[in-house]
């Protein structure tokens, strides 16, 4: 049986099933292995990992600990809770901004490319090409979130650390937008989303691509990347101090276990807090070339899981109204048996979408798709409701085909 038990609570002779944290930090070669040392019990505590998924079948138990299933119906309950508070107004129809958004993405992502070049030969980073880009992000947010967040979570291993860094400037532009901040300090955010990852110019690329686990040593270089960044964007006068902040504090967390200052609290600006939800949310539902992306909908109760310990639970609980609690684009079951593709988040119940239906799961069918408002009864566009999201590999379906119909 699969248990949800506190780090404390570990002994040698248990078998860890799941670490229970973002894979990108997490100090060891797997993520499932028996623990045999208590120096291995050690290094799960200092990495800052609070509690982490037991097999009782594979090693010893904790009998009072919660089944996994218990521990993420609970999860579940308090998603449902946040899901009921409103959300933000959308300007105009995902169709509308889809074109316009897949402009943005390019053109975005060839600036974050050429600015990656620019850094990695010494040369200071021209801010006035950037902000351009920052606007036009931005405007695309504004008019509709979901088109250029919905296109921005697809992403080769090519082109990821690009795309990583535009969709972080999105994200963050939303996040920002949601909670009602002044437009200057959104735009400033987004060009400190945009130029976070600067200083993984200076990484290896065997390093940075490598396919499987880092090093410790190689996990230290890495490490780098945010003092590195803020180093190079200082150079140049016209980078905002919020930008620098995001660059140089986007990896610290709640606990004081981020680096590279081991910042901890209040200690960590309110922007760089912001930033570090929306950098994880990106990086754990993207495909990599030795771990499969989390869905959206999955991740989002992962990040609300670690904000115990890792995140303001306040800001990630505003995230999550921001993007959704089934966020554009997630492939969801309905109570008919159905797929559809998450397109719009209504207004005051996030868990009442507009989805686009195409897939019939009882017959193992596509079906001529149509759009359904879940917050509407039967026979007024509505009448169903969503059971769960479901990975696309799994039915082997492509959702975002589904984005708009005709």
């Amino acid at each position: 049986m699969l248990k949800k038990v506190d780090s404390a609570q570990l002994k040698v002779g248990m078998y860890i099933h799941d670490l229970s944290c973002d894979w990108m930090t997490h100090p060891f070669v797997r993520n499932r292995f028996e623990i045999s040392s208590q120096e291995q019990i050690q290094k799960i505590i200092q990495a800052g990992i609070h509690d982490v998924v037991i097999d009782a079948s594979k090693g010893l138990d904790v009998e009072d600990a919660p089944s996994l299933a218990e521990a993420q119906a609970a999860t579940e309950r308090e998603v449902e809770a946040i899901a009921k508070e409103p959300s933000r107004i959308i300007r105009t129809s995902l169709g509308e901004e889809l074109q316009r958004a897949a402009q943005i993405r390019s053109q975005a992502a060839g600036v974050v490319r050429n600015v990656m070049a620019d850094a990695r030969l010494g040369k200071a980073i021209e801010i006035g090409s950037v902000q351009p880009v920052v606007q036009n992000i931005t405007e695309s947010i504004l008019r509709n979130p979901g088109a250029l967040l919905g296109l921005l979570r697809i992403k080769s291993k090519d082109d990821y650390t690009f795309l990583h860094s535009v969709s972080v400037c999105a994200l963050l532009v939303a996040f920002a937008n949601a909670r009602g901040m002044d437009q200057d300090i959104i735009r400033e955010a987004g060009l400190g989303g945009l130029l976070h990852d600067t200083g993984k110019a200076l990484v290896p690329d065997a390093i940075l691509n490598k396919p499987g686990p880092l090093t410790d040593e190689e996990f230290a270089i890495i490490k780098k990347h945010p003092m590195d960044g803020f180093n190079i964007l200082k150079q140049s006068p016209d980078v905002p101090a919020l930008a620098l902040d995001i660059t140089l504090h986007h990896h610290e967390r709640l606990d004081g276990t981020g680096y590279p200052d081991r910042l901890a609290g209040d200690a960590i600006s309110e922007m760089a807090q912001m930033a570090a939800i929306v950098d994880v949310y990106d990086a754990i539902t993207a495909d990599r070339v030795y771990h499969k992306g989390l869905p959206a909908a999955a991740a989002l109760r992962k990040i609300y899981e670690w904000s115990k310990h890792h995140f303001n639970p306040k800001l990630v609980q505003e995230f999550m109204r921001c993007v959704g609690i089934y966020p554009v684009g997630t492939l969801v079951m309905l109570e008919s048996g159905r797929l559809g593709v998450v397109i719009e988040p209504h207004e005051s119940n996030l868990l009442a979408p507009k989805v686009n239906v195409f897939f019939n799961t009882k017959n193992n069918v596509y079906i001529k798709p149509e759009t359904v408002d879940l917050s509407r009864g039967l026979g007024f566009g509505g009448g169903d409701k969503i059971v769960g999201h479901e990975s696309p590999a799994k039915w082997q379906v492509d959702p975002m085909r589904f984005l708009t119909l005709g």
